[in-house]
């Protein structure tokens, strides 16, 4: 998977393209917890329109995600996710946890 991490002002986008899998939760956990460490975000978009499949171990990382961010009140949205990946967001009931655009 690859992994693109872009800030401007108070918001970022980590966009994400490939297999979002745990042979990637290094990489992605590396990702937010440097815009969490610099402080001052206040949106991660996670750009995921490039991302054509993932698995029960991507979903536990947007959890833990989600977990990091919220003590710092950072709001995480999911955008583009491709039909396949939308539908497996939604099954897991991720669009309570998440804004899903």
């Amino acid at each position: 998977m690859n992994i693109v991490s872009r800030t401007q002002s108070n918001e970022s986008t980590i966009q994400l393209s490939g297999r979002f899998d745990f042979n990637t939760h290094r990489d992605f956990r590396a990702a937010y917890e440097e815009l969490l460490a610099a402080g001052g975000i206040t949106k991660i978009t996670l750009d995921m329109q490039g991302v054509e499949y993932l698995d029960s171990s991507a979903l536990g990382m947007l959890l833990l995600l989600n977990e990091k961010a919220g003590p710092s009140h950072v709001k995480i949205v999911i955008s583009k996710p491709q039909p396949n990946v939308r539908q497996i967001l939604e099954i897991a009931n991720f669009n309570k946890l998440f804004t899903i655009s």
